[in-house]
């Protein structure tokens, strides 16, 4: 099963601005990190001066990825790790460790293809479609923030980011098992935060909307625009009008983000859900 969302085309230009050290010294586990948002992220840590652990499933994509964060003056390591495999997520947290001496950012940004689970009404779905996200999105999630949140009370400090997106807090039709898997992610989130505040360890949530950008977004806004008999285009342009600033948030600005809530500089932020989305939806 793949876990990671293609990568953004190797003709896209890099677009990550921060040359700031807000993570130096810092050692972070990306995982999913051969997709779109994870490989961003991962390029954006070693930018602010993590150095990196990328995990996914894919070596290959892995090892371009590190060589590219290598290339640019940073530090990367690459490991194959399923992240539904709690065995896998403990060997390679305590693998960090080992290497490391510490745990500091837990970034996950695993992802499912999107065919037969959203673009079809509920009423519609097969039980096992309905499933298949719930499933994987909250175990996953649970398996890598439970493998850092262990390390990181141990050291008394460590920053948990997860990610989700606007289905988990709008009435959005057709979303299949992804609006309550991502959901169960932020509440996950906020009772992890709880737990674990008093060890000195942070968890946000990064709460999205599409990325214009990325090839599941493509796939995603296509099962839609399919939905309601109207081009891809027109979906996304639906879409982005219903944002308050009339532009879906990119990449570059969810990583951006990333950066910062997994920084000291986001040291009040726990429990929190940050809106990234453009104004999709207003808090």
């Amino acid at each position: 099963m793949r876990l990671a969302s293609d990568r953004l085309s190797a003709q896209s230009p890099r677009m990550f601005r921060s040359n700031t050290v807000l993570l130096e010294n810092k050692n972070a586990i990306v995982y999913g990190a051969g997709g779109a948002i994870g490989s961003a992220v991962a390029q954006a840590f070693s930018d602010a001066g993590a150095r990196v652990f990328l995990t996914g499933r894919n070596r290959t994509t892995l090892e371009a990825l590190a060589e590219e964060i290598r290339g640019a003056g940073g530090a990367a390591e690459v490991a194959v790790v399923d992240a539904l495999d709690a065995d896998a997520v403990e060997a390679h947290a305590d693998a960090v460790i080992r290497d490391a001496g510490t745990l500091d950012v837990s970034f996950n940004a695993i992802s499912l293809p999107q065919t037969g689970i959203q673009g079809i009404r509920l009423v519609d779905l097969t039980p096992e479609s309905f499933d298949r996200p719930i499933a994987t999105y909250p175990r996953a999630h649970f398996l890598t923030a439970r493998a850092a949140g262990r390390r990181m009370s141990a050291q008394g400090s460590g920053v948990i980011v997860t990610i989700t997106a606007s289905p988990s807090r709008t009435a959005t039709p057709r979303m299949g098992g992804m609006a309550p898997a991502w959901a169960a992610v932020e509440s996950l989130s906020r009772g992890l935060a709880a737990e674990l505040g008093p060890q000195g360890v942070r968890v946000v949530c990064i709460n999205a909307a599409g990325m214009p950008e990325t090839a599941q977004l493509t796939e995603v806004y296509g099962l839609h625009a399919a939905a309601y008999g109207i081009s891809h285009e027109a979906f996304t342009a639906r879409m982005t009008d219903l944002t308050v600033r009339k532009q879906l948030p990119t990449v570059a600005e969810i990583a951006d983000v990333a950066v910062f809530v997994a920084s000291d500089r986001a040291g009040g932020m726990t429990g929190a859900i940050a809106n990234v989305t453009g104004g999709l939806f207003v808090d």
